[in-house]
């Protein structure tokens, strides 16, 4: 299979930008509330755990999936294209895999629209770069 069509820097980038988006739908002046309070966090929750390991594995996390995208995009992608194509897999895939989870897990709609709709934004922004920067 032939990967030379694949942007590495733009794969970073596309990474990157997952942690930035993350940081404002995830603050409490946008989402970041209502999902401490559909998972049942307080304040003293969020401060445990090992930071470093999570913000790690997160990022490591989002290279699979930049790169995953750009396999599936393949390398006549344009920016617009590359926006679409990203929010297919979001909606396409990852929102109705997380929906089929959260009706299992008998969790909130309300959890459900915060994290599917970050991936499916996420997702499209990783489009738009790696399909834009060819």
């Amino acid at each position: 299979m032939d990967t030379s069509f694949i942007n590495y820097w733009a794969i970073l980038v596309a990474a990157l930008s997952t942690f930035l988006l993350g940081g404002i739908w995830y603050s409490p002046a946008v989402f970041g509330k209502a999902w401490m309070k559909e998972n049942g966090f307080t304040e003293e929750d969020m401060k445990k755990g090992n930071m470093a390991k999570i913000f790690g594995l997160a990022f490591l996390l989002g290279l699979i999936s930049a790169i995953n995208l750009a396999m599936f995009m393949g390398p006549d992608v344009d920016v617009s294209m590359g926006a679409f194509y990203g929010f297919l897999a979001g909606f396409g895939w990852v929102a109705t895999f997380v929906g089929t989870h959260y009706l299992f897990e008998r969790k909130s709609f309300k959890l459900f629209l915060i994290n599917a709709g970050y991936s499916v934004v996420a997702l499209t922004i990783m489009g738009l770069i790696i399909g834009g920067w060819r």
